[in-house]
């Protein structure tokens, strides 16, 4: 049974830093797309960032310039965000489709799920 663990989460001041990490194991694909969705209380789900197996990355429109994805294996992603703002607080999703892919904003090509990772960002 594949699981996907983030990591990184946590407490940051608007206009500050954070970095979340999530690890892959247990897959039989190692080729597939990797990336973040988040959800705020009250708030739809939204697409973070996606990046494919070659490193093609597509980011959500309101992270654009201040979110860096990262692949650092097959089965490693980073997350770089900075200038974060009290509108990034969410529980963010590490997400993994279930064959190769392209990153895609679509929340139902991913097929797997991490438990999520709080992200706080006070004013």
């Amino acid at each position: 049974q594949g699981q996907l663990v983030e990591s990184g989460g946590g407490l940051v001041r608007a206009g500050g830093s954070l970095s979340l990490s999530c690890a892959a194991s247990g897959y039989m694909f190692d080729t597939s797309a990797m990336g973040w969705f988040r959800q705020a209380p009250g708030k739809e789900r939204e697409f973070v960032a996606g990046i494919s197996w070659h490193g093609d990355a597509d980011y959500g429109n309101s992270v654009k310039g201040r979110f860096t994805i990262s692949r650092d294996s097959s089965n490693t992603i980073d997350l770089r965000m900075n200038s974060l703002k009290p509108e990034d607080t969410a529980i963010y999703y590490c997400v993994k489709t279930p064959s190769e892919s392209a990153p895609t904003p679509q929340a139902r090509a991913y097929s797997y799920w991490g438990q999520g990772t709080q992200v706080t960002v006070t004013s």
